[in-house]
């Protein structure tokens, strides 16, 4: 006690003198001076003694008289209450629910009469990109996000639209009669152009060959093809490589059986994003020197009617195309391949303009990694009503973010990681609002945001299909065994398609104009794209001003909205999946045999390429056998410290999950430009960088349609070699100190 008091009184002394500034002087003071020091100190450590005693009795009336507040339910099932400002709260509060007892409030909250609500407020009949329509719909979502408790904020972009003219139409002529077209492609090249039209078919590379193969040339003519099976941008990229000067796309009968008067809608920018800013973002306080897109087409492309088609086609002469070329879709209408006498022309005015659009987000925040989240996302622009395109994505988007956060305010739900829901807009455009927010946003997104799940065009038939990263596979299959079927609640959606390979049955491949492969192959978000769709045919209204409940509804065989809500119940349980789990249920391991299977045909060809004497002997595939070895033997061990991971463990959580994170990262090229090749991934993007065009390449080679480039063909093995290999290193997680050549 003595030594205690002793201490305290050389503090509060020295603290007084201080105050008086004679702080300097204290240890001369305090030996000249002992009996005003020692008045001091008496009257100093009366205080203290009586603070002391006060103190003690305050502790003992609020030990003896608790207030009701104190054990509030909130921070009883934690060891701490967490709040916004305090972070060591959140990383030290647990997940209040296991998985099971989460999917069941899950599947009891997410409810089919707030869904059917919201369609119907979501429904417009109007609302294109940057018009007043998509405006207040944004609008409508900020309001819902308010709603449910979060902080909603929005992203405003000026971008590039093309726009039809002010006559509202473009034109074609064929053997002196004007057709008014009223359709619009937008980014077509613009101009008159004049030529012979040739039927192609569906403008597929193979059609193109086809026509080849019958010594017809496509060079300076115009090419009218079907819409469907591919883009609009793949088909005028086709017939632009095959030298065409034009491109006519009309709706067939046999595929759109609708009336031969309706105009179609789309772009045919090869490409995401706002074509003349590509690579970077289009606010309107940046100024970047002129630039645009490699994928916008060098041709004028158009629209036409069925009835237009038709009454060209009726009057077209040459020889009988291929079998199987033909059909009954047109009335009165023998298909012929056409003739150098079938004279048309083709004006394309579209104009271009600067338009703000806004992209809408809500996020709910998670309470251990609160700078890790997951995006979910939905288009809510459309030519026409767009029912399915937009509506029902946003409609599902608001619903999922309605019930999580109802989770979360009711039944004590706490995610570990970050949701966030984002509403786009210029979707029509091609992706327009979302590729310009990754683009904005890019070097923290592709460090932050670990998955992205889209929601457009969720809703146009009965069976299920996906497109995805290969990381998000086992996470699909895992949520299908766990979702009822939406026609019989006693089998899971997984037992319908398990009796044969369930991939085969369900996944397809995420091309150029899925909405989620900006995410994918532009910024190395592992993405997924869900839909009920049809085997039978494609949903024929998109791209129309029929795209609405009724047409939507008589192309599902049952009840549409248990179709939205079980699309949303396979979205919604995917996402809590992510943020509930310590780990992030990403396999690598999925990536070693899509490797292994181009990298197999490869060397394939690099023999028999050598065996022939078209390839020197010097192009080793040695290095990129190699890599791929480095790259399973990365995962593997990835997949053996998740095994062996203690979960309660939070930074060793934290390290394995941002390994996970950076697989898609590290799949993206550095050695090219992304304003030249914005999809820079090496697996799943698009360019003479990525290991699908270097088999692409070789294989032409072997078919005698190009000879060997050994100069390209060394750089693409070399660079795609170093990638994986940099992938692998970056996967092993190991140091520099610790990692050697074969990882």
């Amino acid at each position: 006690m003595a030594d205690n008091n002793s201490q305290v009184e050389l503090v509060l002394c020295n603290d007084l003198d201080e105050e008086d500034g004679v702080s300097h002087h204290f240890h001369q003071s305090s030996t000249s001076k002992p009996s005003q020091c020692s008045s001091r100190n008496i009257c100093l450590l009366v205080a203290a003694t009586a603070f002391v005693f006060s103190f003690g009795l305050l502790i003992g009336y609020l030990v003896a008289h608790p207030k009701a507040d104190i054990s509030s339910p909130s921070c009883a099932e934690s060891s701490s209450c967490p709040s916004d400002d305090d972070d060591e709260s959140r990383v030290q509060t647990e997940t209040a629910l296991d998985w099971s007892n989460l999917t069941a409030l899950f599947k009891n909250t997410l409810n089919t009469s707030i869904i059917e609500d919201s369609l119907s407020h979501f429904s417009s009949d109007k609302h294109e990109a940057g018009s007043s329509g998509d405006e207040k719909l944004g609008e409508d979502v900020v309001r819902k996000f308010k709603e449910y408790g979060m902080t909603p904020w929005t992203d405003e972009h000026y971008v590039n639209i093309q726009d039809r003219s002010s006559s509202g139409c473009n034109r074609v002529t064929f053997r002196g009669t004007k057709f008014e077209e009223c359709g619009l492609l937008a980014y077509s090249a613009v101009g008159l152009v004049k030529g012979a039209v040739l039927y192609a078919y569906y403008g597929q590379a193979g059609d193109f060959k086809q026509l080849r193969d019958l010594n017809i040339s496509p060079n300076g003519k115009i090419v009218l093809v079907r819409a469907g099976k591919i883009s609009y941008a793949e088909k005028v990229a086709n017939a632009a490589a095959a030298n065409a000067s034009a491109v006519l796309i009309y709706p067939d009968p046999e595929d759109y059986p609708f009336d031969e008067g309706t105009d179609l809608f789309g772009h045919v920018h090869l490409g995401c994003g706002d074509p003349y800013t590509p690579g970077f973002p289009s606010f309107n306080h940046t100024r970047f020197p002129p630039a645009q897109s490699s994928g916008l087409p060098t041709i004028p492309a158009q629209t036409i009617r069925a009835s237009t088609a038709a009454a060209i086609m009726r009057k077209m002469e040459g020889s009988d195309p291929p079998q199987g070329w033909g059909g009954r879709g047109l009335r009165n209408v023998t298909y012929k391949l056409g003739s150098d006498s079938d004279t048309a022309s083709v004006e394309v005015t579209n104009v271009l303009t600067v338009k703000k659009i806004l992209n809408v987000f809500g996020v709910i925040k998670g309470f251990q990694d609160p700078d890790r989240y997951v995006v979910i996302g939905a288009q809510r622009d459309a030519w026409g009503p767009g029912y399915a395109k937009s509506t029902v994505g946003t409609s599902l988007l608001v619903e999922l973010a309605r019930t999580v956060s109802e989770m979360i305010s009711k039944n004590g739900f706490k995610p570990r990681r970050s949701m966030v829901f984002a509403s786009w807009t210029a979707g029509e455009y091609g992706a327009v609002g979302a590729t310009e927010w990754l683009e904005g946003y890019l070097s923290s997104l592709n460090l932050n945001a670990f998955s992205y799940i889209s929601l457009d065009g969720v809703v146009t038939g009965s069976s299920l299909k996906a497109s995805a990263s290969p990381l998000m596979y086992d996470l699909i299959q895992s949520t299908l065994k766990e979702v009822s079927s939406p026609n019989d609640t006693s089998r899971s959606l997984y037992s319908l398609v398990a009796a044969g390979d369930w991939e085969a049955a369900v996944m397809e491949p995420m091309r150029l104009s899925d909405p989620a492969y900006p995410f994918l192959a532009f910024s190395g978000i592992p993405s997924v794209s869900i839909r009920f769709t049809s085997d039978k045919e494609q949903y024929p209204f998109f791209g129309t001003v029929l795209d609405t409940r009724e047409n939507l509804d008589n192309k599902t065989s049952f009840n549409f909205l248990l179709l939205a809500r079980t699309a949303g119940e396979i979205a919604g349980q995917m996402a809590l999946r992510l943020v509930h789990d310590h780990l992030l249920r990403l396999n690598a391991e999925k990536y070693t045999g899509i490797i292994r299977r181009d990298v197999a045909l490869i060397n394939k060809n690099v023999t028999s390429l050598q065996s022939a004497g078209r390839l020197p002997e010097t192009l080793k595939t040695q290095r990129l056998l190699s890599a791929l070895g480095s790259y399973s033997r990365a995962a593997s061990k990835l997949t053996t410290s998740i095994a062996e991971s203690d979960l309660e463990d939070f930074e060793q959580c934290r390290i394995i999950n941002d390994r996970i994170m950076g697989v898609e990262r590290h799949f993206l090229s550095p050695y090219v430009c992304p304003q030249v090749s914005p999809f820079r991934h090496v697996l799943q993007g698009s360019g003479s960088h990525t290991l699908g065009a270097l088999r692409a390449h070789l294989a032409s080679i072997k078919e005698g349609s190009a000879s060997a480039d050994l100069d390209l063909l060394k750089n693409q093995f070399a660079l795609v070699t170093w990638i994986i290999q940099s992938c692998a290193n970056a996967l092993a997680g190991e140091n520099v100190w610790e990692m050697d050549n074969d990882v």
